[in-house]
């Protein structure tokens, strides 16, 4: 039985039939729609330029050569691991034998929020195609968008290419810092002032307007009034995983797992909900990232048929911002040190590294997809932090090496 049907649930239910088995299989999953893709809510969909049918995973057809029992629209309520059993909404159970884990996060609220019309989460594809049709509800919206990490920060570049006027706001100094450390974080905002996003970093948001039950402004933490018809909150996720409250399951951030991504007998867990033990790095982690959900959910089900393998992969994501292709593989400490291996950081196309307890940990390039692929490998092989300094300078040429970041 696999809970969850976006992209880790379904790539694990595919997976176990093309590695050949041919049992009973259950999938899950608590939206009426069939498996769609996530990236595009906050870009395409949200900007209009596709639309929900380019987004499915599968089609109805390759659904039902899956074999599989669908149960789309519907929600796992308990787990009885005891009795290896799921229960789900309106009482029903259904039993198994293994079970993967798939349901990924559930988006973080404001007070006062939830029940204002014009204010918007955006996890799903109902939210997307909501906020969409919000967004063009009159001439003039003015959007606020609450939060400026990956999600926020890309559906303000959407809200901007629709020529909206468009405020992003965030308690931290600058967009996407905790993602990406200050310095680069700095060029993130600078991009954003410059396409017309104002910028309202250092602050949070106090109380909403409303007139009629619908958002007409923000009050800041910093005493700023804005006018706002529409307000997206993109202040992150949390693991779903009430569902399994009293189930006997170690629930710290995620599903916590060993590293095979096991987390009871017969249990695993795959995608965003998952927390285990990567030992390429030596850490516990959990990630959000499209491509991690894909290839866990593939090593769950080698596993779930008795491979018994560590997951320990070198994580990829990527994000696009008007002009800006930024690609990320590793991870990126907030203590790290940065140094520029191609390319300058003003010029709009570089490669910097960050490293971290002498090692290199992460590589981040800038509108260089081809650079970035080359010297992922220092990631991968764990390289030595000096052995990308600049002695001898042949080493790496064109490589300025900047200031470390604390």
């Amino acid at each position: 039985m696999v809970v969850g049907a976006s992209v880790a649930g379904l790539t694990a239910a595919v997976t176990l039939r093309t590695l050949g088995y041919d049992g009973r299989l259950t999938l899950i999953g608590d939206e009426p729609h069939t498996p769609y893709n996530r990236p595009p809510l906050s870009k395409q969909i949200l900007a209009g330029t596709w639309e929900p049918d380019r987004i499915k995973l599968r089609t109805d057809e390759e659904l039902s050569d899956l074999d599989a029992r669908l149960l789309f629209g519907k929600s796992a309520t308990g787990l009885d691991t005891a009795a290896r059993r799921v229960v789900l909404e309106g009482g029903d159970s259904v039993s198994y034998d293994a079970l993967v884990i798939a349901t990924g996060v559930t988006p973080n609220s404001l007070p006062g929020a939830h029940h204002l019309a014009g204010v918007h989460l955006l996890r799903t594809l109902d939210d997307a195609l909501a906020l969409r049709a919000d967004l063009r509800h009159k001439p003039d919206v003015k959007v606020a968008v609450v939060g400026a990490g990956f999600l926020g920060s890309e559906a303000a570049a959407a809200a901007r290419r629709m020529r909206l006027d468009v405020t992003m706001i965030d308690p931290r100094p600058v967009p996407m810092r905790r993602q990406f450390g200050d310095r680069i974080a700095g060029l993130v905002g600078r991009l954003h002032t410059k396409n017309g996003v104002s910028m309202r970093c250092g602050t949070g948001v106090r109380r909403f307007f409303e007139s009629g039950g619908r958002v007409t402004g923000l009050e800041l933490t910093d005493g700023t009034l804005l006018d706002a018809d529409v307000v997206v909150v993109a202040i992150g996720a949390a693991p779903a995983v009430g569902w399994l409250a009293g189930s006997g399951l170690e629930l710290g951030n995620g599903v916590e797992c060993d590293p095979t991504c096991r987390a009871a007998p017969g249990v695993y867990a795959a995608g965003d909900v998952a927390s285990w033990h990567n030992d390429h790095f030596g850490c516990r982690m959990r990630l959000e990232h499209r491509l991690n959900a894909t290839e866990q959910a593939q090593a769950v089900a080698r596993n779930v048929l008795g491979a018994g393998q560590p997951f320990a992969p070198v994580p990829y994501f990527w994000t696009d911002q008007y002009d800006a292709h930024i690609q990320a593989y590793g991870i990126f400490p907030a203590d790290a040190e940065l140094a520029v291996l191609h390319g300058e950081l003003e010029g709009g196309h570089f490669v910097v590294a960050y490293g971290h307890r002498g090692r290199v940990v992460g590589v981040l390039g800038w509108n260089s997809p081809c650079e970035l692929r080359k010297l992922r490998q220092l990631v991968v092989d764990r390289a030595p932090w000096t052995s990308i300094l600049p002695t001898p300078p042949a080493v790496w040429p064109g490589r300025h090496l900047s200031a470390s970041l604390r």
